[in-house]
């Protein structure tokens, strides 16, 4: 498929959480509409989408189905598990599947993903492959500590990671892990964190939204805001590596970079082959946000611009955050956004407010 898809076509999305509702109803502006494939019943996406598959990723029968129905397919999270893509290749290229699997396997673990931004040429934090108590042993002989001990896979919002610091019983953290394939990176000296929601179309056209700065509680993004601290170079090299990473990855579609702004240069944390948290302020402030974006991207249509009009900051509403709701829906030049989940936890993402001062 290379010509765009009109108006009525469908976009399937894996997953159905609050990245997916955006993604929908982004889509719904356009005139295209939403297939959602989801595990689990109910979830924010189903809410505001036109159709929906409620099965597991082990259901061949559904992805099948699901695969018919729709004209592209795109995902709101990467963790997928590999046969379910498998499968959903398999209709290619009636049925593409944007972004590519390439950049799924670099993202999905994060030694190849630090392998890969590496060969780029890219900086990034040490690291080393730990599977035994062995290697744990020789990694931070050689890395030291402090340093961060993560699982290679499904880790996220600060889960799946211990943070060694000298003198701590390294082996017991190896152990909480269960036995997953591990990784064990260096300590980064940062001053802040920023992150670039960059986007590369069908025709190999790049686009990137402003960098954030990006503030965490808890492993968890607390806010971002717009414009983040950096020097005009800074903000260049930043802008030119996210493009440099969508272009190896012939990428289609929305992709976060996350960076730490060292005294040394920029360091990449980590990246993301979807929309971001750290870029819902687009919404707000920019005429084309991140989820339009994406979807103009799998679509096939031309990227739009992605300058933004307003100064914002973006605040997550975790867990009873999103209780006070009716105070945040009163203040001015404020945005809220909730998720339609009805039980908040600790830890969930419930919703987010963008407080935005439009540039004069």
């Amino acid at each position: 498929m290379t010509e765009p898809l009109a108006p009525g076509s469908i976009v399937g999305i894996l997953g159905g959480g609050q990245l997916g509702r955006m993604l929908a109803l982004a889509a719904a502006r356009m005139g295209l509409r939403a297939h959602v494939f989801d595990p689990v019943p109910g979830g924010p996406a189903q809410q505001v989408c036109d159709a929906a598959t409620i099965a597991g990723w082990g259901d061949t029968d559904a992805l099948a189905r699901f695969a018919a129905a729709v004209d592209v397919i795109t995902f709101e999270f990467e963790n997928i598990p590999t046969e379910a893509l498998d499968l959903l290749e398999a209709h290619r290229p009636i049925r593409p599947v944007r972004p590519g699997r390439r950049a799924l396997a670099v993202s999905q673990d994060r030694l190849t993903e630090k392998t890969f931004l590496q060969d780029l040429g890219l900086a990034t934090a040490p690291f080393a492959d730990v599977t035994t108590q062995g290697d744990l042993d020789r990694a931070l002989a050689r890395i030291g500590a402090p340093a961060i001990l993560k699982t290679r896979r499904f880790g996220y919002d600060g889960k799946g990671q211990v943070r060694l610091r000298p003198g701590d019983d390294a082996h017991a953290a190896l152990a909480d892990l269960d036995g997953a394939p591990a990784i064990l990176e260096g300590f980064v000296d940062f001053t802040h964190e920023v992150s670039v929601i960059g986007a590369r179309g069908l025709d190999g056209a790049v686009a990137c939204f402003d960098p954030g700065e990006n503030l965490h509680r808890d492993g968890i993004l607390h806010t971002t805001t717009v414009p983040a601290r950096l020097s005009a170079s800074q903000r260049t090299d930043a802008i030119l590596l996210t493009a440099q990473i969508l272009n190896a990855l012939e990428y289609v579609g929305v992709l976060g970079v996350e960076l730490f702004v060292t005294a040394q240069g920029l360091i990449v944390n980590e990246i993301a082959p979807r929309v971001h948290n750290s870029g819902h302020w687009t919404q707000n402030a920019c005429a084309v946000d991140q989820f339009e974006q994406h979807v103009r991207a799998v679509a096939g249509w031309p990227l739009g611009d992605g300058a933004r009009h307003a100064d914002a900051v973006m605040e997550n509403l975790i867990g009873a955050d999103a209780d006070g709701w009716p105070a945040l829906a009163a203040e001015r030049n404020t945005a809220v956004h909730l998720y339609g989940k009805l039980e908040a936890r600790a830890g969930r993402k419930m919703g987010h407010v963008t407080r935005v001062t439009p540039l004069r």
